[in-house]
């Protein structure tokens, strides 16, 4: 059990970008190393004003810019409307509730998709725990309740909800354990190198809408989403994925998939040449909407051997960045000390 503390023109642009962006891993990659992860900066947030802020902006606004120690930002019960960032010059923070359904981050967005997010996550080495993040625009257009651009973040037992593009899974390697993630039309989308866990995922399309729509650009990206274990669940029909990119990467391992699946599971946008380069794998599913009789010629069933480098936390090289939660808090200066310990459940 974790427990914190009471009181507590431009092909050039791109390469650079590109560049600068690699540079950007490689040191977080170095800094993580070197941190300490058993023990945390605790800022608590809560709404009554018993807390060290009120507001979740607020919190990571203090977080000092190129911080190299963990911050553990405890957000206490309630319904948080907010449009939040985390910036990338800000890595190594936790945002954690104490329970998913409690604990809500909530906003009423739409329109360009990298605008639109209730919770933008562009740092590096970030957790997000039991925390409820949505977005309540509904149908009609792109109306993204996660974005999460950053490297080596992980989400643990969150619920992620809207209805068109809910996770922009945009960039990085990230890990999704125990997560419910709810929408209609390309609901999972972006280019990200994503192991989903042990994740519920849960359409209310009303037509055919996508659970996926991933953006792999060429083969020598190596991006995807990986959905091991869990279940599939929904309201009306539903593919399993369609191609943003010409080489998009999609593998469901041993999910459960009802009867709302598409007989055909995938589709490939309109463009029949993605038919020739896109990855798209299905290994020991089960349930009225795994059959494969119906499914699409160039989708694949994967055998043990073309499964086997799918099904483990080393496909994102987790054993060199995922972290337990800290044991030991700290405040930050000039806050009063920590005194008191309370369980957070998890």
């Amino acid at each position: 059990m974790a427990t914190v503390p009471k009181d507590t023109s431009s092909i050039c642009c791109i390469w650079v970008g590109l560049a600068l962006f690699a540079c950007l891993f490689a040191d977080s990659a170095s800094m993580a190393s070197s941190v300490d992860s058993s023990s945390a900066v605790l800022i608590r947030v809560d709404q009554s004003g018993k807390g060290d802020y009120k507001k979740i902006q607020e919190a990571i606004d203090a977080v000092p810019s190129g911080n190299t120690q963990n911050y553990f930002i405890w957000i206490k019960p309630g319904i948080y409307r907010e449009k939040i960032v985390v910036p990338a010059d800000k890595p190594f923070v936790t945002l954690s509730g104490s329970n998913a359904n409690r604990t809500i981050i909530t906003w009423n967005d739409s329109g360009e998709i990298f605008q639109s997010a209730t919770l933008s996550v562009l740092a590096s080495s970030f957790v997000g725990r039991l925390l409820t993040i949505q977005n309540t625009y509904g149908a009609g257009a792109k109306a993204v309740a996660l974005q999460v651009s950053g490297d080596e973040v992980a989400f643990y037992g969150c619920r992620i909800i809207s209805y068109q593009d809910t996770l922009l899974d945009d960039m990085g390697r990230h890990y999704y354990r125990s997560c419910y993630i709810e929408g209609a039309t390309d609901f999972i989308c972006g280019n990200a190198l994503s192991l989903f866990e042990s994740c519920h995922i849960h359409s209310v399309s009303e037509g055919e809408g996508a659970i996926t729509a991933q953006r792999r650009d060429s083969p020598q990206e190596n991006t995807g989403f990986i959905f091991l274990g869990g279940r599939i669940s929904g309201t009306g029909n539903t593919l399993l994925g369609r191609p943003w990119g010409d080489y998009s990467r999609v593998v469901f391992a041993w999910i459960y998939m009802p009867r709302e699946v598409a007989p055909q599971g995938w589709s490939d946008w309109n463009d029949p040449s993605k038919q020739r380069t896109v990855f798209y794998g299905e290994y020991k599913c089960y349930g009225p909407g795994a059959r494969r009789s119906l499914r699409v010629a160039w989708s694949q069933e994967l055998s043990n051997q073309e499964a086997a480098p799918f099904l483990s936390k080393s496909l994102i090289n987790g054993a060199q960045w995922l972290r337990p939660s800290p044991t030991h808090f700290r405040r930050q200066k000039g806050s009063a000390p920590v005194t008191e310990m309370v369980d957070l459940g998890v």
